[in-house]
């Protein structure tokens, strides 16, 4: 696993841990629709990115014509 593999597992495991963290001590109500889900998504999409190389992102942004040679992610 390269080193931009490992950071999205991590950043992945520290953003969906926290909303977790904040819903099981009461300060936020997962329950309800709110814009935490988005950031719960964008938490595990990094999450997986790490293991699959895969992100979403990526092809948007190839999409809307911006190129990069040295990206992490496959399309």
């Amino acid at each position: 696993m390269k080193v931009f593999s490992v950071i999205g597992v991590f950043a992945g495991i520290v953003i969906m841990g926290s909303l977790t963290a904040a819903h099981f001590t009461g300060q936020v109500n997962l329950a309800e629709m709110s814009w935490l889900w988005l950031t719960f998504f964008v938490g595990a999409n990094l999450f997986q990115m790490g293991f699959t190389g895969f992100c979403p992102a990526t092809r948007a942004i190839y999409a809307m014509g911006i190129k990069d040679k040295q990206s992490g992610c496959k399309l």
